[in-house]
């Protein structure tokens, strides 16, 4: 990764959130990102450390003041990093359609508000909506249940949230999987994310314990 990327970050509150890769990007001491997320991170946990390191320039997000989010809290009123908000049913879709190489997609969300100053309103059967750009990133963060020695994943119950998508939509994946398991293990019918999504990928065998694997 390099500085003034734009990431996406898979997860919902806590769930999903691929914790060891966030604290490696930390660790390199990055700056200028601007993070895609749900949310603006959960008390000093997921995009909350990036934020604590100094790592982010921009935030986009669809839940920047929840009650857990203090760190980002503190760092916007001071003017320290930016946010854009969107909706979080526009935003999965925006990512769903640059994984897809679509243009963008029409949504009624934020039709009249804030959201749509600049934004192109087309009209279709009488009804308004605002022509919303597909979004796409340098670098995916991705958080995986398990994964194969071909990149193969699946993902565990809500933490699948918003990881799948994400993984389609950037140009370089990385994931953090809780085990990894051998070819063919995986049911061919229950992979979400095949392989040729996936740049890398870590398989966190225990705490403190960890196998790096390149897909």
């Amino acid at each position: 990764m390099h500085d003034d990327a734009v990431v996406f970050i898979g997860g919902f509150g806590r769930g999903g959130v691929p914790e060891n890769l966030i604290e490696a990007v930390c660790q390199k001491r990055l700056r200028g990102l601007t993070i895609v997320s749900n949310n603006a991170g959960t008390s000093s946990t997921g995009i909350a450390r990036l934020l604590e390191e100094g790592c982010v320039r921009k935030v986009v997000c669809s839940f920047p003041l929840a009650k857990e989010s203090v760190v980002f809290k503190g760092l916007y009123n001071k003017g320290l990093v930016d946010l854009e908000v969107v909706p979080q049913g526009t935003m999965a879709e925006r990512i769903r359609a640059g994984g897809a190489g679509l243009g963008g997609v029409l949504t009624p969300t934020g039709v009249g508000t804030d959201i749509a100053e600049g934004k192109q309103v087309i009209e279709l059967d009488g009804r308004n909506y605002l022509l919303e750009r597909a979004m796409r990133a340098d670098f995916a963060l991705v958080k995986a249940h398990k994964v194969d020695p071909m990149g193969n994943l699946v993902y565990r119950k809500a933490a699948r949230n918003f990881n799948p998508i994400m993984a389609m939509a950037a140009d370089w994946v990385m994931v953090e999987a809780t085990s990894e398991v051998a070819v063919g293990d995986l049911d061919p019918e229950a992979i979400v994310t095949p392989g040729v999504y996936v740049d890398a990928y870590v398989a966190i065998a225990s705490a403190g314990q960890s196998m790096e694997t390149a897909a």
